[in-house]
């Protein structure tokens, strides 16, 4: 399997990757003077997740949602479930209230370049993402209010829009040398 990616070469590699690889990966050693290869933050995962208070009345809103989640990251998701129940909301434990899905290696680069470059130039009034969202240790958590804005949605087959949570996962340890990374790759930040 190793020989046969070898042979593929840098042909099949996504474009993103190849501009991380290319341009990022240097950038981010000269600017926090990284001299051990291996000690340069990269992103290590993408996880999206979809939480749906309405499934516990419908189920088929879960079902679209599972479908639509599945066309706009090329994998199925999980059916998340409650972890507790809570009678104001009528939810009882072990009832399907969302969806998740993790990506990982070129499916997770392929997806950033499609949020990049065609996902978030078709949001409303977009005036960029906020750099503030980060969690102290490098990862960032992206809220998209309609789901709609990925390509692979047809518009006549959806009752109603749904929000999701986009985290980008990365090893960099601090939110300054995440947020430069991001940045680089072409993440649109607003300036603060």
């Amino acid at each position: 399997m190793a020989k046969k990616k070898a042979e593929q070469g840098a042909d099949d590699m996504p474009r993103l990757k190849q501009k991380y690889h290319d341009e990022v990966i240097g950038k981010l050693r000269s600017e926090f003077s990284i001299e051990n290869v291996m000690a340069v933050p990269r992103i290590i995962k993408v996880s999206l997740n979809m939480g749906l208070g309405d499934a516990i009345q419908n189920a088929k809103i879960l079902e679209d949602a599972v479908e639509e989640l599945t066309a706009i990251a090329g994998q199925r998701p999980t059916v998340t479930r409650a972890k507790k129940s809570i009678a104001s909301f009528k939810l009882r434990e072990g009832m399907p209230i969302g969806c998740r899905v993790t990506l990982r290696g070129d499916m997770m680069w392929n997806f950033l370049d499609q949020l990049i470059s065609i996902a978030l130039p078709r949001v409303r009034d977009f005036r960029g993402i906020s750099p503030r969202a980060f969690d102290g240790r490098g990862h960032y958590t992206l809220g998209v209010r309609d789901h709609l804005i990925f390509p692979q949605i047809d518009y006549s087959r959806i009752d109603r829009s749904k929000g999701m949570n986009v985290t980008i996962a990365t090893t960099s340890g601090n939110d300054e040398r995440a947020l430069f990374m991001l940045r680089e790759l072409g993440m649109p930040f607003r300036a603060n």
